[in-house]
């Protein structure tokens, strides 16, 4: 001890950090939504997902304006015709433009996904919400509903309801709503009894809110990651379901034009002009391939154990 107190001040000195280690050392602080995006740019994957989602919503939109035909105007003197002059894919049996026909075609099999995605966000969060919030007896009965919907083959009441109903862009996504909000209210559900007894929520309970200002303020706006993240999936699984639907004559009818029906038609051509099948196999593809990576990219991005 005597030798400690002899020791001179001058043995102990603060170490020098220069400026650029501090700074590699220190962080910048950043709010959540600014760190999901970092992780986000920082995934190529999810990257080129997005990218490709923009290029084919932009195609979708404007690429018809490309040249001066429409999707449904028939020509038979340039019937199967591969791609000349300013018909880019060519034309099919009837002459019609399939550029035109493509890019059509993709835009409705996305408003299809788009309507039904949407419904399920609107049943699954509102039906997951109250089951988590409120438990008991009313998450009990609310759960045996949502067993019993789970049970039901989503392809029988699909088939059901457009066998009911004429096939559409509006019928053919409630079709696909009825069963397809079950994951989304499991998902919302267990978010929602995690959160519940959390203290802000204990708090905004304590200073008198509503419960639906409770669900709508404070637990759903907290559950948006996995949300935004079920949607994302979800939208491609729509697609792909409208194109099967398509593809055994249930889903839109001709002359209307969406991805399935295209390749519906073009299967009969195969052999002869395989062209026909190829391009909207390709955008069909292409689509759920870039749902699948941004889901994938937002995943990791908004999940809290992926921070480093």
């Amino acid at each position: 001890m005597e030798k400690a107190k002899n020791l001179s001040p001058d043995l102990f000195k603060p170490a020098q950090i220069e400026k650029k280690e501090q700074d590699a050392l220190s962080r910048k602080s950043v709010g959540y939504w600014q760190d999901v995006w970092g992780r986000f740019r920082s995934n190529l994957g999810a990257v080129l997902g997005l990218s490709l989602i923009v290029l084919t919503l932009l195609l979708a939109i404007f690429g018809p304006l490309a040249n001066n035909y429409d999707w449904q105007t028939q020509m038979l003197d340039v019937a199967n015709k591969e791609s000349f002059s300013d018909h880019y894919f060519g034309t099919d049996h009837l002459g019609r433009d399939m550029w035109q026909r493509v890019w059509y075609g993709a835009k409705i099999s996305l408003t299809i996904a788009f309507l039904a995605a949407f419904l399920d966000v609107v049943i699954g969060v509102t039906f997951g919400g109250i089951s988590g919030y409120f438990g008991g007896r009313v998450d009990m009965v609310m759960q045996r509903i949502l067993e019993v919907m789970y049970s039901i083959p989503n392809l029988i009441v699909i088939i059901l309801m457009l066998l009911i109903f004429d096939p559409g862009i509006v019928p053919v996504a409630i079709a696909m709503a009825i069963t397809g909000w079950v994951p989304m209210a499991r998902v919302v559900r267990a978010q929602v009894m995690k959160l519940k007894s959390q203290e802000y929520v204990l708090a905004a309970r304590t200073l008198g809110a509503s419960h639906a200002r409770i669900l709508l303020k404070h637990l759903i706006p907290n559950v948006m990651g996995p949300i935004i993240i079920a949607v994302t999936f979800a939208i491609p699984s729509a697609i792909f379901f409208e194109a099967f639907l398509a593809f055994i004559g249930l889903g839109i009818r001709p002359p209307e034009a969406s991805l399935g029906v295209l390749i519906n038609d073009a299967s009969t051509y195969l052999q002869i002009f395989p062209y026909q099948l190829i391009y909207p196999s390709v955008v069909l593809s292409i689509i759920i391939l870039s749902f699948n990576l941004l889901g994938d990219g937002l995943r990791d991005a908004l999940d809290p154990r992926m921070r480093k």
